[in-house]
């Protein structure tokens, strides 16, 4: 069976599965909808929390991040799984025994205000909605290349799978699917991962083959690959670091922060009966979690190997890297390049004329190299690999069978679909149960706020699917801006909600409003979106990373400090909050008989 069809095939299988399990778990009621009655198994509900928090960009960009950044990329292996630790430790728990379905009606009841609500829906939605932006950008990428479409008709696609399972499931059934989506994701990421590593080291397992010998050799694939990167110009992989030391502190800070902060994966806690079984889903979540991020740095190290390999004879064999003959020529370049050249994601360009491809950097940190290089007519890189192709193409790469090429086609898709579906449950709820019924009409019966519901999810497909279509200009960083949202608006309001019983509304506000502001300035001040009579401004601070080096994708973190001092500051001098509202987040932090805790709805 040819390629294409055996991707039809797979791919057709895995959507005709989640719209299946649609059908099956369908909502019928507004507990079912929000929380899936609170009744999940904290297993099933840890798989589908791993399903919903690893996006497409762990499935499809992280390996590809760290490919390209070498050791410095670690910074969202340290970010995103710290993050969730700090969400099992301190913020789950916590939430659960409250007993509310959403981040803003948490912030709306702890903070005795409407108003608080609302500003946590305008936190919630500008988070969530930049984070869609990049699954279904997701979405576009894997649909382009597998299926033989444009990445626009792969987001329409896309919506109308989301819109089958999503509308009429409701959490339950998005709960469901997602736990279906969690094992084709990790199958379609460890297998392709188990046949490389056994190709290149002789180990089964990728997370002890990333640190094994190299094929035929007696030095270790991270030191050949290492050796293999900076004789041909490129820095140092296990070395590499992006930007300043303090840069990748406060990125990585903020992509923890930011993924503690998440409505879309807080909600998850919601769906479980009691205290201790958020606790026990938590643990199995991470359980789950970590069998794609153990196995993520050995998939970015061999791929980066076989695809310097692939154009590059001499990385195999030996030799000198910069002779002519150790180049391919074009018209020998493997079939899976010239399938990927169609999707604009991966582009030659024969710069000097030779017909071959010349994948190396003359860095002026290597005069050697660069000595090399220009002794080979180096006119520039000819080859440029977008990240977010790495893991879609690397079971390409090592020519594994068809039906592993099938497989990861489907784990990519069902990792954007699972995360979009999540975020727009977290939009739906924060219109429909957050505005709607909490503000504009507090008296809609269940039947109505249900209906409210299936209709805010409709509306917010159709946005996520316009802004994929047409990203604006800020969205090159959507996934990490998306983090440095949360965690400088959201994050900071649950924290002081939770464990200062002094922190009043007033305070909770301002934080969170002059956390955004500031977050949303920074970003959009250097990506040159400010305009004034008609004039656009780029480098409105003062030129790019003006403060400190920091870049906009790790400015959240400061927008937390901000949060946080500026919500304390107006606590001071302002009223403190009623006894009852104290009273009642101390009783929220009491250990004693949580485990027996179920939550009123």
């Amino acid at each position: 069976m040819d390629l294409q069809t055996t991707i039809y095939l797979v791919v057709g299988a895995s959507f005709a599965l989640y719209i299946g399990i649609a059908v099956w778990a369908r909502a019928g009621s507004t507990s079912e909808f929000y929380a899936a009655g609170g009744q999940v198994h904290p297993v099933t509900n840890g798989m589908a929390t791993a399903a919903d928090w690893m996006s497409a960009a762990s499935f499809i960009s992280m390996a590809g991040l760290i490919a390209n950044m070498g050791y410095g990329g670690g910074l969202f292996l340290m970010g995103w799984t710290g993050g969730y630790v700090l969400l099992a430790m301190l913020l789950a728990p916590y939430l659960r025994k409250f007993g509310k379905f959403t981040v803003p009606q948490f912030i709306g009841d702890r903070f005795y205000s409407r108003s608080a609500s609302t500003v946590a829906v305008v936190c919630l939605l500008t988070a969530s909605i930049t984070y869609i932006i990049g699954q279904m950008t997701g979405v576009g990428v894997a649909f382009s290349r597998f299926l033989g479409v444009s990445s626009d008709v792969g987001i329409y696609v896309g919506m109308a799978i989301v819109f089958a399972y999503a509308v009429f499931g409701g959490m339950k059934g998005i709960t469901y699917t997602q736990v279906a989506q969690y094992i084709v994701l990790i199958l379609a990421y460890t297998v392709p991962a188990i046949f490389i590593s056994l190709q290149l080291t002789g180990n089964a397992l990728p997370q002890l083959g990333l640190g094994s010998s190299y094929s035929g050799t007696d030095t270790t694939l991270l030191n050949k690959l290492d050796q293999v990167v900076t004789d041909l110009g490129f820095g140092r992989y296990t070395t590499a670091l992006p930007g300043s030391t303090l840069n990748m502190f406060m990125y990585t800070l903020s992509l923890m922060i930011g993924t503690a902060g998440l409505p879309h994966v807080i909600m998850r806690f919601f769906t479980v009966p009691s205290v201790k079984a958020a606790r026990s889903s938590a643990g199995w979540a991470l359980v789950f979690i970590a069998i794609l991020y153990t196995t993520a740095p050995a998939v970015a190290a061999m791929a980066k190997l076989n695809l310097h390999a692939t154009v590059n004879t001499a990385v195999k064999g030996g030799g000198d890297l910069y002779a002519p003959e150790a180049s391919i020529r074009a018209e020998n370049r493997p079939d899976w390049m010239r399938r990927w050249e169609r999707t604009g994601l991966l582009q030659f360009e024969d710069k000097n004329g030779d017909g071959r491809i010349q994948y190396y950097n003359a860095n002026t940190t290597n005069p050697e190299a660069k000595a090399k290089a220009a002794a080979a007519g180096w006119k520039g890189n000819e080859l440029d690999v977008n990240a977010d192709i790495i893991v879609l193409a690397n079971p390409e790469i090592a020519l594994l069978p068809n039906w592993v090429i099938a497989l990861v086609a489907a784990g990519g898709l069902a990792a954007a679909l699972s995360t979009a579906a999540g975020l727009l449950m977290a939009i739906s709820a924060a219109v429909s149960h957050d505005l709607v019924k909490g503000v504009f009409k507090p008296d809609i019966s269940e039947k109505g706020e249900l209906l409210a519901g299936k209709i805010s999810m409709a509306v917010a497909i159709v946005i996520a699917g316009y802004l994929g279509l047409n990203p604006p200009g800020f969205a090159a960083g959507t996934v990490a801006l998306a983090f440095g949202i949360a965690a400088s608006s959201l994050f900071p309001a649950i924290m002081m909600g939770i464990f200062s019983k002094k922190m009043n509304k007033e305070g909770a506000m301002a934080g969170m409003l002059s956390g955004l502001a500031v977050t949303l300035f920074y970003v959009f001040a250097h990506k040159g979106i400010f305009f004034i009579k008609g004039t656009e401004y780029l480098g409105l601070i003062g030129g790019p990373n003006s403060f400190f080096g920091i870049t906009p994708e790790a400015f959240g973190a400061v927008g937390a400090i901000v949060n946080f001092i500026v919500a304390f500051v107006v606590d001071k001098v302002t009223k403190e909050p009623p006894e009852h509202i104290q009273h009642m987040v101390e009783a929220v932090r009491i250990p004693r008989g949580s485990s027996a805790v179920q939550g009123a709805h």
